[in-house]
């Protein structure tokens, strides 16, 4: 028993990532927008994989506002929520509460069995640049990232890498860093997130999303701090959509 139950480990992982070498889209962070954006991408019959540093995806869902575990959503993102069974109640004006131990599980069950594959426990440390263009991801195991071993990486192969890295916008800057590309931004480079407001942020971070430079999407929070939008803490509706705009955006070039 022992031995098999090792042995279906091992063989069904490997399977798993030999067939996932090379895809479609490489989503780097399981926050909300990239969840969404894996769901949306892999109904449209995109191969997509999601890269996630933690044990866990979800990002900064789970811990609600202030590790109160819910949280706001605007009406106009409902149908999105709608898409993933997650339930949602109206507490006021256009604004439904979510359970956010629900929210997060539900974005990444609904990603899964939407054909997205998440690789958990995997950092990126560098970006596949060839030709002009982005065209995959160098990836490591986090903890041998952590402990600052000496292992070499391998690589996945995209047509199009997607950073949902959050706040630091981390393959974006590694991008613009590493292979001095100018980004599609008013400066050319990340201009960096302001300050909180809300609305403002709900709004930009829709906005900001899309693609800035050949191969290189950023959405979320990593969408507002290249193009500096305002951040807009535990409500999640623009996050969402932002996610589904992504993927639509992917949908369009990948298939196009």
């Amino acid at each position: 028993m022992e031995g098999l139950v090792s042995e279906a480990i091992v063989n069904r992982f490997f399977q798993k990532l030999r067939t996932n070498l090379r895809v479609d889209v490489v989503i780097v962070g399981g926050g909300p927008s990239a969840l969404v954006a894996a769901k949306y991408a892999a109904d449209a019959g995109l191969k997509v994989v999601v890269l996630e540093r933690r044990l866990a995806p979800g990002g900064g869902v789970w811990g609600g506002g202030m590790l109160f575990n819910e949280v706001v959503v605007q009406k106009d993102s409902c149908p999105i929520l709608d898409d993933f069974s997650i339930r949602h109640a109206a507490v006021g004006g256009d604004l439904f509460s979510v359970d956010a131990v629900e929210m997060a599980s539900g974005l990444i069950f609904g990603a899964v069995r939407s054909g997205a594959v998440v690789f958990n426990a995997v950092s990126v440390e560098d970006i596949v640049f060839k030709e002009g263009k982005v065209q995959g991801v160098v990836i490591q195991w986090t903890p041998v990232q952590r402990l600052e071993m000496h292992v070499d990486p391998i690589v996945i192969t995209a047509r199009a890498v997607l950073d949902a890295t959050g706040h630091p916008s981390e393959i974006v800057g590694m991008a613009a860093r590493k292979a001095g590309i100018r980004l599609d931004t008013e400066t050319g480079g990340i201009v960096g997130e302001k300050p909180m407001w809300a609305e403002s942020g709900e709004v930009s971070t829709v906005e900001n999303t899309g693609c800035l430079f050949p191969g290189l999407y950023a959405s979320g929070m990593a969408a507002n701090n290249v193009k500096g939008g305002y951040r807009m803490g535990p409500i999640f509706g623009g996050m969402l959509k932002s996610g589904q705009k992504v993927a639509g955006l992917l949908v369009r070039d990948l298939h196009g």
